[in-house]
């Protein structure tokens, strides 16, 4: 036995002007390198919709690859047809002999204009049709059970089970941005939003060891690894930072440590942005959520960095951010106990409305390109693939010693 899978891109593609052409072919590859390894086999295609066959036991592994597949509106499991009435009845038979409903609509798209009913006209006659044999009635708002009916040259589908997608742009379409990866809530779920506006991620996760555990690097892997079910491909840069806190500690002013972790780690990230041919930073900053992200703080913060910095849960409050992290399955991942760089050694009362002129003040006295190029050099690189690939022991590799010129903000 065997699946057909209707999937349809997500409509934003459509408004894409003369550009529209690059941005469907780039959604229709991510779909098909989705599902590779399922079988499926592409029967036919439309400007904003593709049409597989797969094996019927590959459907539900399909199913949830397709449920996090960016660029895809919905997709469903369909019936085909000859395109005319009698056959989309007896399929919508054999379909409702499975099913149980108060309410119902049909819906019919009418693709092929040659079709001799309209929409509406189907709908009505398709419609008394699952009336007689079910007994439910036609609710045309909120119905319980939605059918619908796509007539295309040649042939008819009837959706038999709909899922949504994540819709938005596929990656890579808007360019490379370095994400910086910390191990709480938060940041995944700023990279993911990124991706999901086209943009492919790099990540940075900034750890203490080997001043504490490496619990936090297993954990940042671990969410790296989510995330690249999103982007297929994703490169994670492990940077060991407990010598930049040491000589932070050592030289600045106690309440003002986290400003400046913050600071250097935008620095370390623009770095690699820069030999990643990244165009832009990322952070998971919320306003107002916690000290550092005062819009103060952020003002210094941000003054480190010479590439655009992207916020994008910069509006969002904790109860949305989380909602999105378990939705996107990073949440239980990012609640594990680990030790984070920002809260080591962290002052109990730390600065809210930080001056620029101290952070400067205290970075003079500090090695700043010593401490970026020690960093750099320390890091480990681990690439990620999906689906059905790990990352092998080969896979990670030392990052080469980069030549840095003066970063300082």
């Amino acid at each position: 036995m065997e699946t057909l899978v209707l999937v349809n891109l997500f409509h934003e593609l459509a408004l894409k002007g003369e550009n529209r052409p690059f941005f469907l072919r780039k959604a229709k590859a991510h779909v098909k390198e989705a599902l590779k390894g399922t079988a499926a086999r592409l029967e036919a295609e439309w400007p904003m919709a593709l049409l597989f066959r797969l094996p019927q036991e590959a459907w539900l592994e399909a199913r949830e690859r397709l449920k996090d597949t960016l660029g895809v509106e919905g997709f469903a499991r369909v019936l085909r047809t000859p395109p005319d009435l009698k056959a989309l009845e007896a399929a919508l038979e054999e379909t409702l002999a499975r099913e149980r409903f108060e309410s119902f609509r049909i819906t019919a798209k009418r693709s092929d204009k040659t079709f001799p009913l309209t929409s509406p006209e189907i709908e009505r006659l398709l419609g008394a049709f699952v009336k007689e044999k079910t007994g439910a009635r036609v609710q045309l708002k909120g119905a319980e059970r939605e059918l619908v009916v796509r007539i295309l040259p040649n042939a008819a589908l009837l959706e038999v089970e709909r899922h949504p997608g994540p819709g938005g742009l596929p990656p890579g379409v808007s360019g490379k941005v370095v994400a910086l990866l910390s191990g709480g809530i938060d940041s995944p779920v700023a990279a993911y939003r990124l991706m999901r506006r086209g943009a492919e991620v790099v990540l940075v996760h900034f750890h203490p060891f080997p001043l504490l555990s490496g619990q936090s690097r297993e954990k940042a892997k671990a969410i790296a690894e989510r995330l690249a079910r999103f982007q297929h491909r994703i490169t994670l840069h492990l940077v060991p930072f407990s010598e930049v806190q040491r000589q932070i500690i050592l030289e600045a002013p106690k309440a003002y440590r986290v400003v400046l972790y913050r600071r250097y780690m935008l620095r370390i990230a623009e770095a690699i942005a820069k030999e990643e041919g990244a165009l832009a930073l990322a952070t998971g900053d919320s306003l107002g959520q916690v000290a550092s992200q005062t819009l103060e703080n952020l003002h210094v913060v941000n003054q480190a960095a010479t590439l655009p910095v992207f916020r994008p849960l910069i509006g969002f409050d904790k109860v949305e951010i989380k909602a999105e992290a378990e939705r996107i399955g990073t949440y239980a991942i990012s609640i594990l106990p680990d030790e984070e760089c920002c809260t080591l050694f962290a002052p109990k009362h730390p600065v809210t409305r930080a001056r620029l002129s101290v952070a400067l003040e205290t970075e003079s006295r500090l090695d700043t390109e010593r401490l970026i190029a020690l960093a750099l050099e320390s890091r480990e690189v681990v690439r990620y693939t999906w689906p059905g690939q790990k990352p092998l022991p080969e896979a990670q590799e030392k990052a080469p010693i980069m030549e840095h010129g003066p970063l300082d903000g």
